[in-house]
């Protein structure tokens, strides 16, 4: 038996890179007390055999922002430790064999400008003078990022471990945990196979045996182990150490130098998974079988890019098992189920490049308790129960694997493990030719084709097939009358005496009001940063009914039950599958619903921001006067077997005002026009109320306390460094996407949260922050500063003249169009 710690402040679970980061900046910024524990040795599970390519770039400005910071970490680890790290900035070079995948290439380039990165665009000549053993026949171009590299994973997981002991962190090798002790929804203590740590906190970062690890505390951890291949060289002439990675994602296939030869591997279409089941106990340092057969895709893959491969000797054809998730990226956060148990895993074969920062984000959210950024796209409450199913996880994850090089095309649909969730409207909307989405495993109607025309997207980096159908229901919404299936709302009610007072501390916004009312309020950080975004209805004196978008039900409920404050009556209840939501917009919606209604629904009787309960095909309804798509328009919640009568009823009344069905992208178009905020795009953990333009929103004219309240009277009181703002182009062939940079006189501002087309307008429209520099405005980012400046967007590298807006640009009371 090991003599082992009775009790730590924050035990590590798992000595792989992301562990020991993890440990070593929990011990060096934070002065923890930090126990990790590694059932075997350091870095035996999958960090061992990682191939160590190191990329930045990502489609998100905060993941982007973690590995920059890796790159700065593996820089000057070496002189920390004393240990080497094998980490070498030699470039990355990427290629591109189409049209497609060199617009996706420029437009990644631009993206890398957005984020402050260096992205420089090759000829094919140009390209191989850096790697001068490919073949650039079939080259369009390519694209170098000089900061992007290679490292050892083994040596910097090593000297990360070292560093975490230097600051105080304490590190045990060879000690298995053998359940985690949960009090009140409270993680408390770990048992191992040598005895039990009290502790406060918990992080797991135990790789392929995360979901394993997870499960002993009551956590779904939804990751897959694949079996990835690649080969490693005897040396080459030609090679050199500094030769840049290369990546050649048409041929799904990447290159890095080893030790004067080449390793090769690649990300086929077919990948298969390893074990369905729990994964062996021990695997410390151990490999697949080699599976040369279905490697052999690859190889000839490499052989046309690389023909001197031809006759180069072979070393080993390396197999190694590495976690994957269902949407290819990784996990990190505070786990929905238990308070104090966070979760770093599922690294999608970049943890090398990922490792440095994520340990740093992660001990900071560890220590803080909220994320230090907005990491929604790694958040583990993007998930749901969906995920509990080991079955559909592997499906999906094997299919994210098989796109991890494939193009990434705007909108683009996963297609396994559908369909899984139907709202009773599915047979209803299918026949009338919808296109469906999936939305954490709902299945959506993301737009109606017209009759002779098959309701499949057909995938392009321009403008795709559904473009001008979308148009025929944004004009029916603006015009007469449409209705969406808006079933998959993640519904909750938060029931209790005290149910008031909890969540006016959570809400920025005032919920005070009596039944009857709607409220559309935001949920702030410490920092004011905007974490939820949502709608709450007041019932009654106990009970609010709260409705948030679909993909945000795990986080949103975890925020708001983890912040009722301790004592209050008051309980939040998930009844998403019990109501479906139908939306009723468009000048002619209220002819509609008094068609079908004999309760009072015009404009005295039914005000806008109210709620009331009416009755349709004689089903009792909740309707909020409320819209999305700045028309008039209800949402009519019902118990979720009324919806077909509803829909039936519905759709026979309008029938004489020419109603139609319609689907999420014309929601996206008609909110783009009247300027509503998305969250986790226009708004984030990163932006508070007041730049986000949502100022109104805030409650800080009465005295009441909520959390955020801080933070938003000193953003009150200061000039604001960044603001929000609308643009539109005139051309309007050009697609935006979100992530194109805004320029202000010629000079980087800021970038697009959020992209689409404006039909009312016919022009396309985005969003995004404009931030000044320190100094360039004493007063911040003020009216004058922004109308005074000239705007561009960049798009795919080519410069746009854009005009900016800071109010809606269409505006139905008025009757026109804002420019």
């Amino acid at each position: 038996m090991k003599n082992i710690h009775s009790q730590a402040q924050i035990i590590v679970i798992g000595g792989g890179i992301v562990g020991c980061s993890a440990a070593y900046h929990l011990a060096r910024d934070h002065k923890a007390d930090v126990l990790l524990i590694e059932q075997g040795q350091l870095t035996n599970g999958s960090t061992w055999h990682a191939a160590g390519l190191v990329g930045q770039l990502r489609s998100s400005a905060a993941i982007t922002q973690v590995l920059k910071y890796s790159v700065e970490l593996y820089e000057g680890l070496e002189a920390e430790t004393g240990l080497a790290t094998g980490w070498k900035q030699n470039g990355g070079l990427r290629l591109a064999n189409n049209e497609e995948r060199w617009i996706e290439i420029k437009r990644q380039a631009t993206t890398a400008r957005s984020f402050g990165l260096q992205m420089d665009l090759l000829t094919p000549k140009e390209a191989q003078d850096l790697w001068p053993l490919m073949d650039i026949g079939d080259l369009v171009g390519a694209a170098f990022m000089p900061t992007d590299g290679q490292a050892s994973p083994s040596d910097i997981t090593q000297s990360l471990a070292k560093g975490a002991r230097m600051h105080g962190a304490k590190i045990i090798e060879g000690v298995t945990v053998k359940d985690i002790i949960v009090t009140d929804g409270i993680v408390t203590g770990v048992v191992t196979d040598h005895g039990t740590i009290a502790c406060e906190k918990v992080v797991n970062c135990a790789g392929m045996w995360a979901k394993q690890v997870g499960r002993l505390a009551g956590v779904s951890v939804p990751l897959q182990p694949v079996q990835h291949q690649y080969m490693i060289t005897e040396p080459m002439q030609g090679i050199t150490s500094d030769l840049p990675t290369l990546r050649d994602p048409d041929r799904l296939i990447y290159f890095k130098e080893e030790v004067g030869g080449l390793v090769m591997g690649g990300y086929e279409l077919n990948p298969i998974s390893w074990v369905k089941n729990d994964l062996p106990e021990k695997f410390e340092f151990q490999l697949l079988e080699s599976d040369w057969d279905h490697f052999e895709p690859l190889m000839e893959q490499a052989l046309q890019r690389v023909p001197s491969l031809e006759t180069a000797g072979v070393k080993q054809l390396l197999n190694g098992p590495e976690s994957f998730t269902p949407d290819g990226t990784y996990i990190m956060g505070e786990a929905p189920e238990v308070k104090n148990f966070f979760v770093g895993a599922g690294f999608n074969a970049f943890g090398i490049a990922a490792g440095g920062g994520a340990g740093w984000t992660l001990a900071e959210w560890v220590m803080s308790g909220e994320q230090p950024m907005d990491l929604w796209s790694v958040d583990i409450r993007r998930f749901s129960s969906l995920h509990h199913d080991n079955d559909w996880v592997r499906e999906r994850t094997l299919e994210a694997y098989g796109k991890h090089y494939t193009i990434v095309f705007p909108h683009e649909e996963y297609k396994s493990g559908r369909p899984r969730i139907v709202s009773p409207l599915y047979d209803r909307v299918k026949a009338k030719n919808a296109c469906f989405g999936s939305k954490l495993g709902w299945e959506r109607p993301n737009w109606f084709a017209p009759e002779g025309v098959e309701p499949v997207d057909e995938y392009a980096m321009g403008k795709q097939n559904w473009f001008e159908h979308v148009g025929a229901e944004h004009k029916a919404t603006r015009e007469r009358v449409t209705v969406f299936d808006q079933s998959s709302f993640a519904k909750f009610e938060l029931r209790g005496k005290d149910a008031e007072e909890a969540l006016s501390w959570i809400a920025a916004n005032d919920v005070t009001a009596g039944p009857g009312k709607l409220i559309y309020t935001q949920m702030l950080n410490s920092r004011g940063g905007i974490e939820c975004d949502l709608t709450c209805a007041r019932l009654a004196d106990d009970l609010y009914y709260i409705v948030t978008g679909t993909g945000y039900r795990s986080h949103d409920s975890a925020w708001i039950r983890q912040h009722i404050l301790k004592g209050l009556d008051a309980e939040l209840v998930d009844i998403t599958e019990d109501y479906g939501t139908l939306s009723l917009f468009g000048p002619d919606a209220r002819k509609v619903l008094e068609a079908v209604t004999d309760d009072a629904v015009g404009h005295t009787d039914f005000a806008f921001g109210t709620v009331k309960e009416i009755t349709i095909a004689g089903h009792k309804v909740r309707a909020f006067r409320i819209t999305y798509v700045g028309e008039l328009g209800w949402e009519l919640h019902m118990p979720i077997a009324a919806t077909g009568d509803a829909f039936d009823a519905i759709f026979a009344a309008g029938e004489k005002y020419g109603i139609a069905p319609a689907g999420y992208r014309a929601i996206e178009s008609l909110r783009l026009e009247k300027g509503y905020r998305a969250w986790g795009a226009d708004i984030t953990p990163n932006d508070n109320p007041f730049e986000a333009g949502l100022g109104w929103a805030v409650k800080l004219k009465t005295n009441q306390p909520f959390l955020g309240r801080e933070a938003m009277e000193r953003a009150r009181a200061e000039p604001l460094t960044k603001r929000l703002a609308c643009f539109t182009l005139d051309n309007p062939e050009i697609v935006l996407v979100g992530r194109e940079t805004i320029l202000r006189n010629g000079k980087v501002v800021g970038y697009l949260s959020s992209g689409g087309f404006g039909y009312t307008l016919n022009q396309p429209i985005g969003y995004g922050y404009i931030k000044y520099r320190e100094g360039v405005s004493p007063k911040g980012v003020s009216n004058e500063f922004i109308n005074e400046g000239t705007y561009e967007l960049e798009v795919a590298t080519k410069r746009y003249p854009a005009q900016v807006h800071m109010k809606p640009l269409y505006d139905p009371q008025m009757l026109r169009i804002k420019t």
